[in-house]
């Protein structure tokens, strides 16, 4: 799925153009950009929040890409691997089960197309070749909710509100309440995918890092975004489409 997610991205200007796959191995050999790396200062800016959001757009508005990204399978995917290697599953989950569950139906109130996604949207696979922002590392693309891209990228950069509507205008012809609110539930959900990414990591990585540590702030982030008024309203916006 990497290698066709790449050749697509690749095909609409954003990802490195594919020069080999190797089989059966897998490998994928791609061209080098030529471009600066994406600081996380500047992806804060309203210049580089443009930049993105067009990209973004780009890959969205593409062509189908093989595979699913339905975040809220793939926690429990997640769930039942880690379980399979023996990792005791973190007390949070069951909350953020149901702070899920609320999300997906939402969600399934108001649906929207699937669309081609990249789903793990780090300043660190951004490159700004000084045209446009390219983005590389498509390991977890597949069709999905675009809003969870957005999600995603805002969370994971901590966006504070002003940075969200410069996005979302660049992204948008025009941004409803709507629109507004299901970015804010995907920040949530994003979270709790990160999470528990992190507890499987603990059963399959041979990195030295504390990824309990890691879940656990993903966690606490989620918890406490969905415990916030601001997340009530979002449902409900969200539901009204």
């Amino acid at each position: 799925m990497e290698h066709a997610a790449t050749v697509a991205a690749a095909g609409v200007g954003v990802g490195p153009e594919v020069v080999a796959f190797v089989r059966p191995e897998g490998y994928l050999v791609t061209r080098f950009i030529e471009g600066s790396p994406v600081s996380l200062e500047a992806v804060r800016t309203p210049a580089v929040l443009t930049a993105v959001a067009q990209s973004l757009r780009r890959i969205h508005d593409g062509p189908a890409i093989p595979g699913l990204f339905v975040p809220f399978r793939i926690v429990e995917a997640y769930r039942a691997l880690a379980r399979s290697r023996g990792v005791p599953i973190p007390p949070e989950y069951d909350l953020a089960e149901a702070i899920a569950r609320r999300i997906e139906l939402a969600c399934l109130t108001a649906p929207i197309e699937m669309r081609p996604c990249h789903n793990d949207l780090l300043n660190a696979n951004f490159i700004d070749d000084g045209e446009r922002i390219r983005i590389v590392d498509w390991e977890y693309a597949g069709m999905g909710d675009p809003y969870f891209d957005l999600g995603n990228f805002s969370i994971n950069h901590e966006l504070e509100a002003e940075a969200d509507a410069t996005f979302l205008s660049a992204y948008l012809d025009t941004v409803r309440p709507a629109d507004r609110a299901r970015l804010a539930l995907m920040r949530v959900m994003s979270d709790f995918r990160e999470a528990m990414w992190g507890v499987l990591q603990q059963g399959i990585s041979t990195l030295d890092v504390d990824f309990r540590e890691y879940a656990a702030e993903h966690f606490d982030r989620l918890l406490a975004n969905a415990g916030r008024p601001a997340f009530e309203r979002a449902l409900t916006d969200t539901a009204a489409g």
